[in-house]
């Protein structure tokens, strides 16, 4: 099984798409893929599909929608099955899989067997935690390489043809904030090899978009700083400061703060990350501050 979500939904058995068109039943095989090989709860399907006031018929309900998943999952089996042979007519070894053999009933909920299949998100996680080795090991060419591999696996937002509820919502919203880590490591990375004027197009957009994303406007205030363009950059954080006081009431970190007075104080490009911030030093507070502007 091939399942991908960061983007539109796409789960695949023996390369057959297993997509099903109504919210409810797309809902519930969401679900089972961000969790594939682990028991998802029945109440936990529920609980996406109706809220906290679910329906007396829920749970026969979601019965309906797993039979339903089981059916394009046959027919996925038996397409992938019947290709197979045309292509290899000699009898295979092992017992034939089944609908209930993928999507498996366990005591409490139910389980999507991934079969050692791909997965976007298993794929993103190996990549970025390689890239962030790297630059923990100060190899900055080898860890933009790697995120930059890792980032490319996204094609839009998670789950972007998904109606998410609760669960699905604050999942998509996970996979977005690990997504924003990695590419401020990327941009960072970026930095570090001294390609700032290349970044400046890219920060322009990102800034306009996460309008109170102190890392972002950070790496943005070095490059045009690094660039020559040490006005604008203290525009930056004139602009960040009046979207954080307006929108949140806070004011700009100490981090900040420091790299605006470093601007002030010198004619000279500081270190390329001198002040700017590590995911792993986000607070609570600071990861708060993301507000996106779409």
């Amino acid at each position: 099984m091939d399942i991908d979500v960061l983007g539109p939904l796409g789960v695949r058995v023996n390369g057959v798409a297993v997509m099903p068109t109504a919210p409810k039943p797309r809902k519930v095989l969401a679900l089972l893929a961000l969790h594939v090989d682990r028991v998802l709860p029945v109440g936990l399907l529920i609980e996406e599909l109706w809220g906290q006031r679910p329906p007396r018929s829920a749970r026969t309900t979601l019965q309906t929608y797993i039979l339903q998943l089981r059916e394009l999952i046959g027919t996925a089996l038996e397409t992938g099955a019947a290709h197979s042979a045309a292509l290899q007519p000699a009898p295979q070894d092992g017992v034939p899989v089944s609908a209930k053999d993928v999507l498996v009933t366990a005591p409490g909920g139910y389980l999507l067997r991934g079969g050692g299949g791909s997965s976007d998100v298993q794929k993103f996680e190996r990549l970025a935690g390689m890239g962030y080795r790297a630059m923990d090991a100060e190899d900055f060419a080898g860890a933009a390489r790697l995120l930059r591999e890792a980032l490319s696996l996204w094609s839009g937002s998670a789950l972007a043809d998904v109606q998410t509820g609760a669960q699905l919502e604050m999942e998509a919203r996970r996979l977005e904030e690990t997504r924003l880590c990695a590419l401020y490591q990327r941009i960072e990375a970026d930095l570090r090899l001294g390609r700032h004027r290349e970044l400046l197009g890219e920060l322009t957009v990102l800034v306009s978009r996460y309008r109170t994303h102190e890392n972002l406007h950070g790496q943005f205030m070095l490059a045009l700083h690094r660039s020559g363009r040490r006005g604008e950059a203290l525009s930056v954080y004139q602009r960040l400061r009046q979207a954080l006081v307006r929108d949140l009431g806070l004011e700009p970190s100490a981090g900040l703060r420091r790299l605006q007075r470093a601007i002030l104080e010198t004619s000279e490009a500081p270190a390329p990350t001198a002040h700017v911030l590590r995911p792993e030093t986000l607070t609570a507070a600071s990861r708060d501050r993301l507000v996106r502007v779409d």
